[in-house]
């Protein structure tokens, strides 16, 4: 049983909940974004940033200390999705006491609080019903269609719920490129390149500017918004085009 002043810090803290309770130091910059008060969030990510595992933590942290809340994380596919919703299932295994889950579906769960956590490919028909989250999280979002996210921008509006935007580049277009490069000072930006990441070390970096084209790594670990010439079909279209698994809960049509 934990003692008042330690529950204190949890509950006010999403670093001291981090580290204390499920064993994770954050980077600095994790802390940072596990600390913003901000309503409007956007992260420019190189890959293997821990990005996902930090929107994990974050929407973990506000099911447990605040009741009845609603945390909605899209991501481009079903099958990330599949593997958003499996870290945080794994984050939850680590907290002690073990929250009790009143609902334990697919991709979603409740917990006895009433919080609600619900990871979602981004297709327009699954998010269509829900209203009012306390936090909207965008993962992979340059991956995600601006149809979709602008379908899920007015859920918040009436309670001021949070929009966090988190993704490596992809290409001058779409709403995270412009959200990020815009001069909408609603939002707070911040940048995280490979120099941030002290577990990529400079020998893999090495290797990957020779399997890769300059531009690609550019992308990839030096986050910089890259028109890239040749592309017919994006990884996010082909993983969708062969996702043929979309009964995610009984009763819900995801088209």
């Amino acid at each position: 049983m934990l003692d008042l002043e330690t529950d204190f810090k949890l509950k006010l803290d999403p670093v001291y909940f981090s580290i204390h309770m499920l064993g994770i130091t954050p980077d600095p910059w994790q802390e940072k974004v596990l600390r913003s008060q901000g309503r409007r969030l956007i992260l420019l990510c190189c890959r293997q940033s821990g990005k996902s595992l930090m929107s994990g933590i974050l929407s973990l942290h506000k099911a447990l200390y605040k009741p009845g809340s609603l945390i909605l994380i899209l991501s481009p596919t079903l099958r990330q999705s599949s593997e958003l919703f499996k870290t945080i299932n794994d984050l939850v295994e680590r907290v002690s006491p073990r929250p009790v889950k009143i609902e334990d579906n697919r991709l979603s769960f409740t917990f006895a609080n009433k919080s609600r956590i619900v990871s979602l490919p981004s297709r327009e028909g699954t998010i269509r019903g829900y209203s009012q989250p306390d936090a909207i999280i965008c993962d992979e979002a340059s991956r995600i269609d601006d149809s979709v996210y602008f379908a899920a921008r007015p859920m918040v509006s009436t309670n001021n719920g949070a929009i966090l935007l988190l993704s490596t580049p992809n290409g001058k277009t779409g709403f995270f490129w412009s959200t990020y490069t815009g001069k909408d000072k609603i939002w707070e930006k911040v940048k995280i390149g490979v120099k941030d990441c002290p577990r990529i070390s400079a020998k893999f970096l090495a290797e990957e500017k020779l399997a890769m084209t300059e531009d690609m790594f550019k992308q990839e670990y030096e986050v910089q918004f890259i028109e890239l010439e040749g592309e017919v079909l994006d990884l996010t279209s082909l993983d969708e085009a062969f996702t043929t698994d979309f009964d995610l809960f009984p009763g819900e049509d995801l088209l």
